[in-house]
Order: C-alpha cells, then structure tokens, then sequence
C-alpha cells in the first residue's frame, strides 16, 4: 500500500511515520548473476550453485549490495512524493546484513519515515528500512537511508 503525498508540506508533515510493508520480491539466480556481471563480483558464493550447495549457506546467497539495491524498488511501493521536481539518493547512515538472501528466497522492506529536514531547495529525508526473508529469523538487512527531494 503506498502513501502518496503532493508536495513537501505534506511529506514533513509524515515524519516519523510507518509507511507500511512492500510487496515479496524473489531474489532469483538470475537476478544474483545479472548483479554479477554488472558489478564484476563473481564470488563463487553467488554466482556457482554447486559450490555454494557445499559453502557454509547450503546455497548460492545474494551480493550484500544487491539487497541493498532492491531497497529503492521496494521503497517506491510505499511513498509516491508527488510535486517536486528531483528526487536524489543522497547516501546511506548505517547498513548492516544480519542474515544472507539465499537464492529463491523472496524478501520485502518495513519503513519508517525517520525524518524530514529542510534544505536549500527542498527537504532531506531519511527513512529506517528492515529487508525481511520470508520465513527468517533475521533480517537481510537494516540500513538508514538519506533521499533528497527538490520543489
């Protein structure tokens, strides 16, 4: 369920706010290798299912960035900032992967709007994510994340 806002009035006016939970996406092998072979990180442990099967995961896992790229698709599901001109990443506070994506699994983003900050031009975001597996104990990630908006 996405939250949809027309201009930066009433985006800070969200601020500290849950925006919900997106929907399950698949982390599928041939998701791991397309970010391989963009990335040039071709780690046996994401790109070689038969070695990984014997790795310490039982299977081939995600590239840690490539969660955390998965992170703006998901993120675009619960907030639409309508009226403004620019929408920026500006960075990253902290990431942290407590829990490795093992090839097939599906996972989603629980976010909260943490802050809205004004700047020259518009506002600066930042917005605590938990990339969770379906059916994990831990998440596949945590990270704070900054967006900048421009009127």
């Amino acid at each position: 369920m996405s939250v949809t806002v027309s201009g930066l009035d009433e985006l800070k006016k969200l601020a500290g706010s849950d925006l919900g939970t997106s929907e399950w996406i698949e982390v599928t092998q041939e998701r791991i290798d397309t970010f391989a072979d963009a990335t040039g990180d071709h780690q046996w442990i994401h790109v070689d299912p038969e070695r990984a099967e014997e790795g310490p995961f039982g299977a081939p896992i995600a590239h840690g960035y490539l969660t955390l790229s998965l992170f703006i698709p998901l993120f675009t599901e619960l907030l639409d900032v309508q009226g403004v001109t620019t929408k920026v990443n500006y960075g990253l506070n902290k990431v942290r992967f407590p829990a490795p994506v093992k090839v097939g699994s599906r996972i989603r983003l629980v976010a909260r709007l943490a802050s809205v900050e004004e700047m020259p031009g518009g506002v600066q975001i930042a917005v605590d994510g938990t990339m969770e597996i379906d059916g994990g104990g831990k998440p596949a990630a945590v990270l704070q994340s900054l967006s900048r908006f421009y009127a």
